[in-house]
C-alpha cells in the first residue's frame, strides 16, 4: 500500500493539479464543447452535493468514540480520532476534496468558454 508522506497527503498532488488545470484553462490550452462540459459539471456538482450533505454527519468521526473503558478502548479512541481529522485523516482529505472540486468546476466553466470562443471566431471568418 502506497502512504504519501508529504504535506497534504495524499490529495495534496490532485489539488496541485486541479491549480495547473485552472491555469491551463484560464491560458486557453484547452477548450471543452457545451455538451461534454455540461456532463461533467454535472458529475462535480453530484459529489459536491454528496459532501455538503454528508459533512455534518462525518463530523461525528471527530469525536472521541464512546468505546467504553477497557484498556483496548482507552488505547484505540485517540487513533480512531487521528484517522478522521489529522494531517492525512478522512475529514481533511474529503474537505481538500471538496475544494479540488471547486477548482475543477472553475476550469471546466473557463474551458467551455474557450470553446464558444473558438467556435465564434471560426464561424466569423466563414461568414
Amino acid at each position: 500500500m502506497y502512504i504519501d508522506e508529504g504535506a497534504g497527503a495524499p490529495l495534496d498532488a490532485i489539488g496541485k493539479s486541479m491549480d495547473a488545470f485552472t491555469q491551463s484553462a484560464a491560458a486557453g490550452q484547452f477548450a471543452v464543447n457545451q455538451s461534454g462540459g455540461d456532463a461533467l459539471l454535472a458529475a462535480i456538482a453530484k459529489m459536491t452535493d454528496w459532501i455538503d450533505t454528508r459533512i455534518g454527519q462525518l463530523r461525528l468521526l471527530d469525536q472521541e468514540p464512546q468505546l467504553g473503558s477497557s484498556n483496548a478502548a482507552t488505547a484505540m479512541k485517540p487513533y480512531m480520532q487521528q484517522v478522521a481529522s489529522d494531517e492525512q485523516g478522512f475529514l481533511t482529505q474529503l474537505t481538500a476534496f471538496r475544494e479540488s472540486l471547486v477548482k475543477a468546476d472553475e476550469g471546466i466553466r473557463t474551458a467551455m468558454a474557450n470553446y464558444r470562443e473558438t467556435d465564434e471566431n471560426n464561424a466569423s471568418q466563414l461568414a
